[in-house]
């Protein structure tokens, strides 16, 4: 296995919802306003202009995000940062935009989503084949030039998605942080964790052989949906790439990592 075929035990099993489910009347409104709203981004991705298409995309789903920040980035007119979470569902993606768009390194198949995998294109995403190390420096490369160039880029370390109950997910890959540590660029960990009604909640999961018409079917039935996203104080790329992953994760996951 490579750094980037990596695997996770989660299936769409996992996934529950923790609240009864909305009316079929408010489930057809939903679909109805995430079609439109992403058919919108498609223009707003060429300007850079995700946020308020992000925001009303989880509006329209009946999703609230709650942050404890205004931006993922840390302020540095040289350098960008780059931001490391846990992943879950494709919504952590939206979620982040919502607060502060930046660039992204996400899964090759993305761009051959409908509608989402063009705007994730024409927002500059750059896209990993997790299945062959071949291209893995020249992404390490072009993910350092983005840093160095002063733009800040989202990872997602364990380089595919937990559902949020099969232990703390999976152990962080160590390329995006070589990126860091040629760039100079700080390291900023975020925590995404969903809730129904203040409880834990796996129904926005997207794992195993999901689809994402499968996702969406249960997003937009889903009853009191919070996606809590929590930024972590960012530190410097000092150390090896191997201390700096162990690092980011036990503040992503609150448990300790052994390096």
């Amino acid at each position: 296995m490579n750094s980037w075929a990596v695997c996770s035990p989660c299936t769409p099993r996992c996934v529950t919802h923790s609240r009864p489910s909305v009316t079929t009347m408010e489930t057809a409104r939903r679909w109805t306003a995430a079609a439109g709203i992403l058919a919108g981004a498609l223009p707003a991705a060429a300007h850079g202009e995700l946020g308020p298409s992000a925001r009303r995309l989880l509006s329209g789903l009946g999703v609230e995000v709650a942050a404890n920040t205004e931006r993922l980035s840390v302020p540095d007119e040289a350098r960008g940062t780059l931001i490391v979470a846990n992943h879950l569902s494709w919504l952590d993606i939206i979620a982040a935009l919502a607060v502060e768009p930046t660039g992204f390194l996400a899964k090759a198949e993305l761009r051959r989503w409908p509608v989402v995998g063009r705007v994730a294109a024409r927002a500059g995403t750059r896209f990993v084949d997790r299945g062959t190390l071949r291209g893995l420096p020249a992404v390490v490369a072009g993910l350092s030039a983005t840093l160095a160039a002063g733009r800040s880029v989202l990872v997602f370390p364990e380089g595919t998605t937990w559902c949020g109950r099969c232990g703390s997910g999976g152990p962080f890959r160590r390329a995006a942080f070589q990126a860091a540590i040629d760039a100079g660029a700080p390291i900023r960990p975020v925590t995404f964790a969903y809730h129904q009604a203040g409880r834990p909640s796996t129904v926005a999961s997207f794992v195993g052989d999901d689809t994402l018409f499968d996702s969406l079917r249960r997003i937009t039935r889903a009853r009191d949906l919070r996606i809590d996203l929590t930024a972590h104080p960012p530190f410097a790329p000092d150390g090896d790439r191997r201390e700096l992953a162990a690092r980011a994760q036990a503040v992503i996951t609150g448990e300790p990592v052994h390096v």
